[in-house]
């Protein structure tokens, strides 16, 4: 991974020399991995899970990669850099935050040629300033630096859940949609399933005895989960698949639609301890939800909180599948699938002791 410092905090790219125009330069490979077809790639939300994979597919498609990436600060930053270098090994990364307008004047993206725009770059909370800020108006200024800077396709992670939208995050999402469509350029919108990351948080809970905790009876949502590299490969073959271009694309991993009540069989099948469920009433998180609403319009940090709890009530009830809206049902026969890993692959791996993924500031329980 290059990179060299720059001004305002932003590490300058080393290829910012490849300007468009007739004096541009050929890019230089990365790693040994480029080719001549390959293309020349900016990367934002490379610091996630799938952010990573997706720089390793697009690397191992033979794309040179630059990934804009925030600073770190504070304690555990020169370990998290150390372990980001390791992670992004063949990128170029370009320090600053995606989120501020500044960023994109720097000579990094006005004196650069790039081919493409890869975003995987998500709000961390989904409260309505984050997700107004990072998931609408951070991709909104990062397309129109795209624009001025010729690249002709735009590949955007989503979500599946914005076919039925109630939250901030959803909202806004969508509203970048609508711009990124009617922008003119190539886009690609990929809407995935549930990750293996969301469904990894009772893992812990079984391992100590405790029940898996379902809503209702465990069977009122369904979803076809798709792992951090099934999902970068389908990412990157967008840049490649003309029939993928000028569409949106719900995506899901290999096998049947999967009930909340059925992972925890699988667990506890794999751990060798018989079934044991918690089920927690639909009711109980519409008064959290309620109670912390009050009480949001005189603490913020109350108002954050009440929107987390609307995104768990809302996974708690919707599945995460294709929305027949004319027959007013989720349709798992509709939601595409894509790779070979299954999430009770995952599970296996994560019983033998693999660590499981960090699920940040997207836990709910």
């Amino acid at each position: 991974m290059s990179e060299i410092s720059g001004v305002r905090g932003v590490t300058i790219d080393q290829s910012s020399s490849h300007l468009n125009g007739p004096n541009a330069t050929t890019p230089s490979p990365v790693s040994g991995l480029a080719s001549k077809s390959g293309m020349r790639v900016l990367l934002l939300g490379a610091t996630g899970t799938i952010g990573m994979a997706t720089a390793r597919a697009l690397l191992l498609r033979g794309h040179e990669v630059v990934c804009l990436v925030r600073p770190r600060q504070g304690v555990g930053a020169t370990q998290a850099d150390t372990r980001l270098s390791e992670c992004l090994a063949g990128a170029t990364v370009v320090r600053g935050h995606a989120a501020d307008p500044e960023v994109w004047n720097q000579p990094s993206f006005t004196q650069a040629r790039f081919d493409a725009v890869v975003s995987c770059m998500a709000s961390r909370t989904g409260s309505p300033q984050d997700a107004w800020r990072v998931d609408h108006q951070a991709h909104v200024d990062a397309l129109k630096a795209a624009q001025a800077a010729g690249v002709r396709h735009f590949v955007q992670l989503s979500a599946i859940c914005v076919q039925k939208p109630l939250l901030a995050f959803q909202h806004a999402k969508l509203a970048f949609e609508k711009a990124l469509i009617e922008s003119g350029m190539t886009y690609s919108i990929v809407r995935p399933t549930a990750f293996f990351k969301s469904l990894s948080g009772q893992l812990d809970r079984v391992k100590q005895g405790k029940p898996f905790l379902i809503f209702g009876d465990g069977q009122l949502t369904a979803c076809k989960p798709i792992s951090d590299d099934d999902l970068a490969d389908f990412l990157v073959g967008c840049l490649d698949d003309v029939s993928r271009h000028n569409q949106i694309l719900p995506i899901g991993g290999p096998g049947p639609a999967i009930t909340p009540r059925e992972q925890g069989e699988h667990l506890f099948a794999l751990l060798g301890m018989p079934p044991r469920y918690k089920r927690v009433p639909v009711g109980l998180m519409d008064v959290i939800v309620g109670v912390l609403s009050v009480l949001g319009k005189l603490i913020p940090a109350a108002a954050n909180k009440a929107e987390l709890a609307r995104i768990g009530r809302y996974y708690a009830t919707e599945s995460m599948l294709v929305w027949d809206a004319q027959a007013q049902r989720y349709d798992a026969q509709a939601t595409p699938s894509h790779g070979s890993q299954t999430l009770f692959d995952a599970y296996a791996r994560w019983v033998k002791g693999e660590v499981a993924p960090d699920r940040g500031e997207h836990a709910v329980f």
